[in-house]
């Protein structure tokens, strides 16, 4: 016996508690079960890159040691800080020229 498709549309608050038909309500449960699914899973993998840091600090002697990368891919939540464009500097005034001052000695006339 096959399954029938269930509609992927997103369902709003409204519709999930105005409508309460069994479909709407079935594949709310589901989709919920599902991110909590991943969730668990995001949350077993950031424990498994802890351990690995860890590790890694523990090989070179202690935490802050090596400086960790930033990460391969996005990461929900830690936004890739992008550096700050650069204002350009205006131009440095020219040092003002230093005229030489010739110092004209008197020469005793004899």
């Amino acid at each position: 016996m096959a399954k029938t498709p269930i509609s992927t549309v997103p369902l709003s608050f409204v519709e999930i508690v105005m409508r309460a038909d069994a479909e709407t309500i079935k594949a709310a449960y589901e989709a919920r079960v599902k991110v909590d699914g991943l969730l668990d899973e995001r949350e077993k993998a950031y424990r498994r890159i802890a351990e690995l840091e860890g590790q890694i600090d523990s090989l070179l002697g202690g935490p802050g040691t090596f400086v960790f990368p930033e990460p391969p891919l996005p990461v929900a939540g830690f936004a890739v800080k992008a550096a700050p464009p650069k204002k350009p500097q205006p131009p440095k005034p020219a040092a003002p020229e230093k005229k030489e001052e010739t110092e004209v000695k008197d020469e005793p006339k004899q």
